[in-house]
């Protein structure tokens, strides 16, 4: 017999016989305030394959971890388990104490089947300091317990609401992106040459008017002011006065009465022109075309779900329609040329374009590459003045060449 399988025969002999214990033994078997179980180690062992959370040596009175590379053999394992199990056999048991003799026999019994069979004696050694392993293989006895159900209408509800609300900040940031382009154009004053456009010059005339007006009412009204005044003197005095306010704040002249440089008139009249600007691209400038306007109802993300279908069909059916004329030979509708000219040139151009413009389009197959090219080259051209595009159109008739 090996050192250690004297140890444990020693030990469980002085379980057995007790002659070394001099404490008070409990109903449980064990001494007072000291029960066999602390002295049988910790294993994982959730789904009790083994010996449950007790270590299977430590429960026949060895040590896993002082062996070393001598553990004990099966005759010592079954001479260990022969003591144990005649010191806890229920049948010698009484009261109490025969109830938790019962647990530990059935714990001593388990541990000696494990450790006297090779194959499972291994595998338990090698799982020992493997819990991720046991897990994959056993499982283990962790419950998941799932929160409340959500209510499903709720929760669809307040995701559409989210949708609706992001899709209108949505469309109101593209507007809001183009008007300010559109408002900045109008302030610096830029021309159809310095990249403005048609409604940046149509603002700005029709800001300069306002302002017109509105100095003008301020003076008249001023000048009424003035002649409100009692006393001949100072009634004088104020109609000088109010002669000096009624020409508003001069331009030319600074507060302390030094002459203003082009830049800070140019400055204070962008911020008289500000405000009459800012609201008449409010006011008149709502649809951008494009796709960029103000938002509606027909951008939610509700009412975009419920007409996508609709779209769909009609751009299938259409789509179908063409081929269908392609093959019988047929010509290219109006409809059709118009469909294929605002998918060449974008929705935001066609948009912009008047009327004459659109149909003018429409007549030169903008579909086609080279075609296009040269379109959007006039219509940069048509930004310029009258003088260069009448060099221009002479020199393309001579040079042929694209312009650069």
């Amino acid at each position: 017999e090996t050192a250690s399988a004297e140890t444990a025969s020693a030990e469980t002999a002085s379980a057995e016989t007790g002659a070394t214990s001099t404490t008070t033994e409990t109903a449980d078997g064990g001494e007072e305030g000291h029960r066999p179980e602390d002295d049988w180690g910790f294993y994982y062992d959730p789904k009790d394959e083994f010996c449950g959370e007790f270590d299977c040596y430590s429960i026949l009175g060895f040590d896993y971890e002082s062996f070393g590379r001598s553990p004990p053999d099966t005759k010592a394992i079954t001479q260990a388990y022969r003591l144990l199990s005649r010191r806890w056999h229920p049948d010698k048991q009484r009261g109490k104490s025969k109830e938790f003799a019962e647990e530990r026999f059935v714990r001593i019994n388990k541990a000696h089947k494990v450790l006297t069979n090779k194959r499972r004696r291994k595998e338990y050694d090698y799982l020992r300091d493997r819990p991720e392993e046991y897990i994959s293989k056993y499982g283990t006895n962790v419950m998941y317990h799932y929160a409340p159900k959500s209510d499903v209408v709720m929760v669809l509800l307040i995701l559409l609401i989210a949708g609706n609300l992001f899709t209108w900040f949505v469309q109101k940031n593209r507007w809001q992106t183009v008007a300010d382009h559109v408002v900045k154009l109008a302030l610096e004053g830029a021309t159809l040459r310095d990249g403005g456009s048609d409604e940046s010059v149509a603002i700005r005339e029709k800001a300069l008017e306002i302002l017109a007006e509105q100095k003008q009412k301020e003076a008249a009204n001023a000048a009424a002011d003035a002649d409100d005044g009692e006393g001949q003197k100072g009634s004088a005095a104020t109609r000088k006065g109010s002669a000096g306010s009624s020409k508003g704040p001069s331009p030319t002249k600074k507060k302390g009465g030094a002459k203003a440089t082009k830049k800070e008139q140019k400055e204070q009249e962008m911020e008289e022109l500000r405000p009459i600007v800012v609201q008449l691209v409010q006011e008149e400038h709502r649809d951008f075309g494009g796709g960029f306007h103000q938002p509606t109802w027909r951008d939610l993300l509700i009412t975009k779900l419920a007409i996508w279908p609709v779209q769909l069909v009609k751009a299938m059916s259409w789509q179908i329609g063409y081929w269908g004329r392609r093959l019988r030979g047929l010509d290219l509708s109006e409809s059709e040329r118009e469909v294929l000219t605002r998918r060449a040139i974008g929705e935001i151009t066609w948009h912009a374009l008047s009327d004459e413009d659109r149909v003018d389009a429409c007549t030169q197959d903008l579909w086609v590459a080279a075609n296009l090219e040269d379109w959007r080259e006039m219509q940069e051209v048509k930004k310029l003045g009258a003088g260069y595009q009448k060099k221009y159109n002479r020199w393309k008739r001579k040079q042929g060449s694209k312009l650069e």
